[in-house]
């Protein structure tokens, strides 16, 4: 859902260089989740492919037109996304899990920046 997150954002801020930061911050969710799927698959033994119902998209319910200030909360969100998975590494036996874990975390801080740049351009273009 992150990637659909970020494209939904990008087509809703209605500025060219914002819409280009949020997409490089889609195309990274991407590669979370298949990190994901990769530590499920180091953690279980054998390849782990979603069922139908897990690669569902969920729903984001977004407003038709994004201001600066939901950044602000973005960016709280990427550096906790940052922390959690930190503490999950943290506690992980296995060191490919682990450093893919920190890899994830590593990214959310790069979106966390690009999400205060976004907010950063819209408000100076307000």
């Amino acid at each position: 859902a992150g990637e659909l997150f970020y494209n939904m954002l990008a087509d809703r801020v209605h500025n060219d260089e914002a819409a280009s930061l949020l997409r490089k911050n889609a195309v990274e969710e991407k590669g979370h989740a298949r990190r994901l799927a990769r530590m499920i698959s180091i953690k279980n033994g054998e390849e782990w492919v979603p069922t139908a119902e897990v690669e569902e998209l969920l729903a984001v319910p977004l407003p038709d037109s994004i201001d600066a200030e939901l950044f602000s909360a973005v960016v709280k969100g990427e550096i906790g996304g940052d922390a959690s998975y930190q503490k999950w590494a943290d506690a992980e036996t296995n060191e490919e899990v682990e450093r893919l874990l920190r890899l994830n975390g590593r990214e959310e801080t790069i979106h966390a920046g690009r999400a205060q740049q976004v907010y950063d351009i819209l408000t100076a273009a307000s």
